[in-house]
């Protein structure tokens, strides 16, 4: 059972996921997550170019914040591409007692989400990449990447050093991947698919199947039965 809330956090959504006999597909969102788990301790989930499987015991409890696009980076103190793709101990990011006494905190409270919260709340977080946010926005709104960077005052190449900072990869992959977001939102209001290919920003729904398939490795009808 998953479920997800607003948090405390700034930047940040609360998620706790109890893993039942089905691997959880994971997608690709641009996002980087902090995650507890009774089963691995505290990890950060990097960025994610393509889906994979989260397969565990039925019944393992996982609490995570999930950092919107550009801000994972300031709070777990380590540029987005490092973590590309990547599942990494928090003990290879933060101290290692330190890391080691917040995972014992989350693990021994009643709530370890609110745990979770605490812990990040407690820490100084590191100033965000420049024109994150506005690069995000600007993507998630269908910019072209020229764009975007015209509107920032940015060459091509300087947006592309900072994407990979803040986001893990460039901005054409960010692109995409948001892309990818917002056809999932329309698809789940029942729109056709051929109507949400447009309103995405496909070039028409054999692109738009194409696209979901590489990036989730099944068919969009198959993740919104999921």
């Amino acid at each position: 059972m998953y479920r997800e809330r607003g948090s405390a956090v700034p930047g940040a959504v609360l998620w706790t996921r109890t893993a039942d006999a089905e691997a959880a597909r994971v997608l690709p969102d641009g996002c980087i997550d902090l995650i507890w788990g009774e089963d691995t301790g505290l990890f950060a989930a990097g960025p994610d170019t393509r889906a994979h499987l989260s397969a565990s015991p039925p019944g393992t409890r996982y609490a995570g914040l999930r950092f919107a696009p550009g801000v994972g980076p300031a709070v777990l103190g380590a540029p987005a591409h490092e973590l590309r793709d990547r599942r990494v101990p928090l003990d290879a990011l933060w101290p290692g007692a330190e890391a080691r006494r917040l995972t014992e905190r989350v693990a021994a409270a009643a709530d370890p989400g609110a745990a979770l919260e605490a812990v990040v709340l407690g820490r100084p977080s590191r100033d965000p990449v420049p024109y994150a946010p506005e690069t995000a926005a600007g993507l998630a709104a269908g910019a072209r990447v020229l764009d975007v960077a015209a509107a920032l005052g940015v060459s091509e190449r300087q947006l592309h050093r900072r994407c990979l900072d803040a986001f893990g990869y460039g901005p054409k992959t960010l692109a995409r991947i948001l892309r990818l977001q917002r056809a999932l939102r329309l698809a789940r209001h029942g729109l056709p698919f051929a109507e949400l290919a447009g309103r995405a920003g496909y070039a028409d729904q054999a692109h738009l199947a194409r696209d979901v398939r590489a990036l989730t490795g099944v068919p969009l009808g198959r993740l919104l039965a999921r």
